[in-house]
Order: C-alpha cells, then structure tokens, then sequence
C-alpha cells in the first residue's frame, strides 16, 4: 500500500512556498485557503498568485469582501476568467459574514454559494483539518497512476474516487490530513506530471501500479476530444477625444456582470458588414481594425473589432489609457490590445 508516511516525509522537504498556505506550524487562514482554491479553478498556480495577493490587499478580509461594491469585486477578479465565479465569491462572503465564520462540516461549506464537493473537501481538509481526500485534476492523475486505472475519463472517476479514499484512510493521512492533501497536490503538480512524470524521485515508486507496469505516463486515460464550436461577433470601438464607450453585461450568463465594448450578439453566423452595423451604438464611418480569436471552455469566439468616432451610444464613457481598470475580461482586452496595436490583425491564444 502507499504510504501517506512516505508522502508526508516528502512533503515536508518539498513543500512549495505559496502566499495561501500556512507555514510549518501555523494556523491555516480559511478565507486564504477558500479564496485560493476559488482562484485557482481552471487557472494556473503562477497565473493566480499575483491576483490572489493584489485581491487580498484590496479585501484583507472576508468581511472586507461581503462589504465590497459588486463593481469593485469584478474590477479585481477581471483577467481570471470564469467570471460566475466572482459572483458566487461575493455571495458567499456575504453568507459567511452572516454565519459569523465559515462552517466547520462539509455539509456546512456545501451550503454556501459557489462551494461544490471539491471545494468543500480542499476547506474542510486544509483549513479544518477534516479527514477527506479532495480530488484535482493532480489527485486524479496520481490516483489513476498508483492504481493503474485504465479506464479513459469521465467513465473512470468513480474508480478514481475510491482510489483517492483509499490513500486517505492511511492512519498517517488521517492525522495530517490538511497536509495530506496539499501533500498530494504538491506531487501531482512536481513529480507525478501529466507528461514525462520524474517516477524515479518519487515517494511512491515502489507501490505505483502504472510505473510497473510502465504505463503511468499515459495515465489518465482520456476520452477523445470532440472540436469546439466556433461562434462569431463584432464589436464596436467609438472614441470621442480619450474616452471610449463602454456598456455592463447582463448580471446573469457568460460574463455575467462583467465590462465590455458594445456588441452585436454572438452566434454561429459570421455577420456581414452592414448587418453587423444595426448594432453599432450610433452610426458613423465604421472601419474594420481586425480580428480577435478566444478560446472558451465549450465554443472558440472570433470577434472583428470596428472603430469610429463620435459622441453618443448607450452606455459610459471612460478613460481610454486606463481601460485595464475595469471590469474587462480577457476577451475584451485581447480587443483593447488589437486596437491600441494599431494595424489591422489578429490576435489569438487560449485563455478564459
């Protein structure tokens, strides 16, 4: 069996230092350990740290956050993607406020706005101590690999789970089960990588199932991907002197709440030019600056971006060399980028 003393032995020497985690010793801070694992939902550790430590400048505390302007809390978050989850941040502060604290149960941390089993274990195990397994896209690897499940995801998760359970109920483990976990994380993220897995440094070598088998790096299996579907929009940038117009996303859906330059609606259709006019915010000699390509989760977005002059259009006016200061998500500030760069183009990568 693997040995929760062996991992917790490497952990202690190879513990990665991040601004969310307590020190040998102390304490963990639930709202640190909370917001961190919010933050870090389908985004990258060294993407997150600078926002995790500008965020807690701006709210110290999660008082500090339940008692933010809505506005101020998406101003912070912009740039992180997966903007449902700076709403649900807000309501959840707000709702532990009301409790006075954050639960101290699963069942507790469930009930919260936002907070869903994974969540809830990575609270409860790193900041509560409660002896449970949280698993991540680094748990499962490691889960699949010590085990050698074979089946592709999602059909195997239920193997995975149990796995995870089972690494769990070491006595070890549930001693230490704040550290545990993190234990876990730390060698899913550093040696138990999802290519080129460094197997030969790694506490577990000698009980891992797929190394013996010499299929760990392969593990986990993965279902073939189907291609993303590719919709398509225009947006519209009208300047009037240094300030451009800008207008606020529904509160509900994709970027719910979120800032942007007005738009037409997107859809599967590329819009023809005069067509994509009837939802210019007013009308003018409208020049076609180039293309922008972004990649979200369930559809690939390419956006043109057309410029004009003028001095009306529903919505408010703002600073055009302070545009970063806004609630503008990724999207919208690849199309800030293609303007300020000038020449028509097209600017693309694959962030959310």
């Amino acid at each position: 069996m693997s040995s929760a003393t062996a991992l917790l032995a490497w952990y202690d020497r190879h513990r990665r230092a991040m601004p969310w985690r307590a020190l040998p010793g102390q304490a963990p801070d639930p709202y640190h350990v909370w917001l961190s694992e919010i933050m870090l939902q389908q985004t990258t550790v060294t993407a997150v740290i600078p926002y995790f430590i500008a965020f807690l400048t701006r709210f110290p505390t999660v008082a500090a956050l339940a008692a933010a302007d809505t506005e101020n809390v998406m101003q912070a978050w912009a740039g992180l993607g997966y903007y449902a989850r700076a709403r649900n941040l807000h309501a959840c502060a707000k709702a532990v406020v009301a409790l006075d604290g954050f639960p101290r149960d699963l069942d507790g941390l469930r009930a919260l706005p936002g907070i869903g089993p994974y969540t809830a274990a990575a609270v409860g195990a790193i900041a509560f101590g409660i002896p449970v397994v949280p698993i991540d896209g680094n748990v499962e690897r490691v889960a699949s690999r010590i085990a050698a499940i074979g089946e592709p995801l999602p059909a195997s998760k239920p193997q995975i789970a149990a796995e995870a359970v089972r690494l769990g109920s070491d006595p070890a483990a549930m001693a230490r089960p704040s550290d545990f976990a993190q234990a876990l994380f730390d060698l899913g993220a550093t040696v138990c990588t999802p290519s080129n897995p460094a197997c030969g440094i790694c506490p577990w070598l000698g009980s891992c199932a797929g190394q013996a088998a010499g299929i760990a790096a392969l593990l986990p299996r993965k279902a073939a991907k189907t291609s993303r579907p590719v919709r398509h929009g225009v947006q519209f940038w009208l300047q009037d002197g240094e300030r451009v117009l800008l207008r606020r996303r529904p509160p509900k859906g994709l970027l719910g709440g979120m800032t942007e330059l007005p738009g037409t609606p997107w859809r599967a259709e590329r819009w023809a030019h005069e067509e994509a006019l009837h939802h210019a915010p007013m009308p003018s000699d409208w020049r076609d600056r180039g293309e922008i390509r972004h990649v979200f989760t369930h559809f690939e977005l390419h956006l043109r971006v057309y410029a004009a002059t003028g001095k009306s259009g529903d919505g408010f006016w703002r600073d055009a060399a302070r545009l970063e200061d806004e609630a503008l998500p990724s999207v919208m500030l690849k199309c800030v980028r293609l303007i300020r760069a000038g020449a028509g183009g097209t600017i693309e990568d694959n962030d959310t």
